[in-house]
């Protein structure tokens, strides 16, 4: 065992503070990793609030994990030290279950994917800790490799940010001839916009802020529709083949979804505290879907982050020391950051 520095919650709702944790010595398949940066995602504030219920305390949030592989195991065939690496949303599954075998690692049927934090490892029990750490140790099939051609800092909310809105779209085969509609535009929907135009689709960003239009445009959407304005709201009634709903506030959900047109899917990737309601009948009149998505599994990601190196494709970021933490999380909830906070991890130090 060794000992790192990191930041925790010890307990709900309370605010982050320094703590030592200590991370297993490396086995015959594990990748250590230096941690470069980390991103800071919604669902940390979630779950050190215990807002979805059942958080471990101490908790050290944290699974947008980029930095340099720093020791490996024997049997470790795809990274050497002085490698690039990250670590996402999990760190291991059961392996055997039919969804295991099939790259969907995020859908485990036996014990479900055990998370980068706030989980616990099959077999010892030992809770999780993530990436507001300076080091972590991670079983090499549930480690991705990162090109050295993009920032690295900007790379880290691809962990979770990029690999949650990359999937659905690969999914359901997004690209030229669709009309995509991108409800949010924050961390989730930028990233939403710049898959979507990449892919090819024509993208249209919905939002109650006319002053995010610009930035909109910026990241390649074709359309910006101001979701107060009746008339704007109404020209796109029957019009999107999908729209990827990133909200986690509560909303009218039948209204976004009279927006879709004959066959079209609303994708939900945000968590409303409170369950949504849905007329089914605006569902049944043009045979319209709704469906959710979560994340990515290994080799989904590991191509997501190759098709980000090979178009460009970032996160927009801002990047804080850890220190700051506490205050991130105050102006995440109001909206105020384009679009990611990122920790700088030498800040621990």
């Amino acid at each position: 065992m060794s000992t790192t520095k990191a930041y925790a919650a010890p307990a709900a709702s309370i605010p982050l503070e320094p703590f030592t944790l200590e991370r297993r010595t490396p086995g015959p398949h594990d990748v250590q990793i230096d941690i470069l940066f980390c991103g800071v995602c919604h669902s940390d504030l979630h779950q050190i609030r215990d807002e979805w219920g059942g958080s471990i305390f101490p908790m050290v949030p944290g699974h947008e994990i980029v930095g340099r592989v720093a020791a490996v195991g024997d049997h470790v065939k795809n990274f050497k030290v002085g490698d690039l690496a990250g670590v996402g949303c999990m760190v291991d599954s059961c392996r055997e279950c039919s969804s295991c075998k099939e790259g969907l690692e995020q859908y485990c049927e036996t014990t479900g994917m055990v998370g980068t934090y706030n989980s616990r490892e099959i077999g010892s029990g030992a809770p999780t800790y993530g990436g507001y750490s300076q080091q972590i140790v991670v079983d090499e099939k549930y480690t991705l490799k990162v090109s050295e051609k993009l920032d690295l800092a900007r790379v880290a909310p691809l962990l979770c940010a990029g690999i949650t809105t990359y999937s659905p779209l690969r999914q359901w085969k997004v690209g030229a001839g669709h009309r995509v509609a991108v409800m949010g535009l924050g961390g989730l929907g930028h990233m939403a916009v710049k898959f979507a135009a990449a892919l090819g689709a024509e993208v249209t960003v919905l939002s109650t802020s006319p002053e995010k239009e610009a930035d909109a445009k910026a990241l390649g959407a074709h359309k910006f529709i101001v979701t107060k304005d009746k008339e704007q709201f109404k020209s796109v009634n029957n019009y999107f083949d999908f729209i990827i709903n990133t909200i986690s506030a509560q909303i009218d959900l039948g209204a976004y979804v009279s927006l879709l047109r004959l066959d079209g899917t609303m994708i939900l990737l945000g968590v409303p505290t409170e369950a949504p309601q849905l007329h089914a009948f605006n569902l049944i009149a043009k045979r319209r879907r709704v469906a959710g998505s979560l994340i990515g599994g290994i080799a989904e990601t590991q191509e997501m982050l190759d098709f980000c190196a090979e178009h460009n494709i970032m996160s927009d970021i801002e990047m804080i020391d850890i220190q700051h933490i506490n205050e991130a999380y105050e102006r995440m909830l109001k909206g105020d950051v384009k679009y990611r906070f990122v920790i700088d991890v030498a800040s621990l130090n």
